[in-house]
């Protein structure tokens, strides 16, 4: 029997578009304009839920905390992403690599059960408003939050720990652009059967049980609104829980193309886009859904700036 070519792997090698020589300048200018506008878009959310006293309700307080959450995961992939695209030999090492694929599922895990979270919130407020106050007081915003930050640093940390414990082949090329789980099992020489296991067992629960409670909420949330008489009221609340839906259509659909199926069925190109999406696209759009559509943060955006300038013009004078 020959001995396995197995070796103890101190770098990978990210080529995600080294197969697209010939767009490297474009997609630098796309995936940067896509991070700064992530950051600037978010970065004003959270300024403004902070100092605007009028957004300081549990709603806004939750749309803060997704706006923090989507830069940091964002920030987990993106700048090293823009340093390899110009980079010749594409290299990460492999401790760097395990902490970006760690900070990757936390974060991840955390805006799906932050998105449930937003869904009960809306529930809450819209088919028991008497009892709003009561059962989402600060108390009950803070123990939500944990529990967003927690499991999804649980998930993280399962899952990297099944990851290290795997050998990885030689050839340490990843047809990625990011040290995420299916590249990386399908380099290994080791079984992944365990990994795979808790893939379609702990994580189908991690991001199922979030998508099912959001669905069963905004089911008894359009049923509510569609009794309400006034037609104002309920076309506040389409608008308001409208915002939320995008935001789960775009990063559940993405989530689960990219994970729930077999390793075998791996596509480059497709997975690719689906990475793109969840990674750079979905955490830029947010803020914009939240706040192109929603009067009360456009009105604080004003309030801020008109602020801003009245300051500059006393300081002027």
């Amino acid at each position: 029997m020959e001995p396995q070519n197995w070796t103890n792997v101190k770098e990978f090698f990210l080529l995600g578009f080294s197969d697209l020589p010939e767009h490297q300048v474009p997609l630098f200018l796309l995936f940067l304009f896509l991070y700064i506008i992530n950051l600037l878009g978010n970065s004003t959310m959270i300024t403004l839920v902070a100092t605007d006293h009028h957004l300081h309700t549990p709603m806004y307080f939750f749309i803060s905390n997704l706006a923090f959450v989507d830069m940091c995961f964002s920030s987990a992939i993106i700048p090293q992403l823009l340093t390899n695209i110009f980079s010749e030999n594409k290299a990460i090492s492999y401790n760097a690599c395990m902490a970006q694929l760690s900070f990757f599922i936390t974060f991840a895990g955390i805006e799906g059960t932050l998105l449930a979270v937003m869904a009960y919130d809306r529930y809450v407020a819209i088919c028991n408003p008497l009892h709003y106050p009561m059962l989402m007081n600060w108390r009950t915003c803070l123990y939500l939050l944990g529990v967003c930050w927690l499991s999804g640093t649980l998930n993280s940390l399962l899952h990297t720990i099944l990851m290290c414990r795997l050998s990885f082949c030689s050839a340490s090329k990843l047809h990625h652009f990011f040290c995420d789980i299916p590249p990386l099992l399908k380099l290994s020489c080791t079984d992944t059967f365990l990994n795979e296991l808790m893939i379609f067992t702990e994580g189908t629960l991690i991001d199922m049980v979030p998508f099912l409670f959001i669905i069963i909420s905004y089911i008894r949330i359009i049923r509510t609104v569609l009794k309400v008489s006034s037609g104002s009221r309920g076309s506040k609340a389409f608008s308001t829980c409208s915002s939320h839906i995008a935001t789960v259509t775009l990063y559940f659909g993405s989530i689960f193309f990219m994970y729930f199926r077999p390793s075998s069925s791996y596509s480059l190109e497709y997975d690719r886009v689906a990475s793109v999406m969840y990674t750079a696209v979905t955490p830029m759009l947010n803020s914009f859904i939240y706040s192109l559509r929603n009067k009360d943060v456009k009105v604080a955006l004003k309030r801020m700036i008109s602020e801003k300038i009245l300051q500059k013009v006393r300081f002027a004078a």
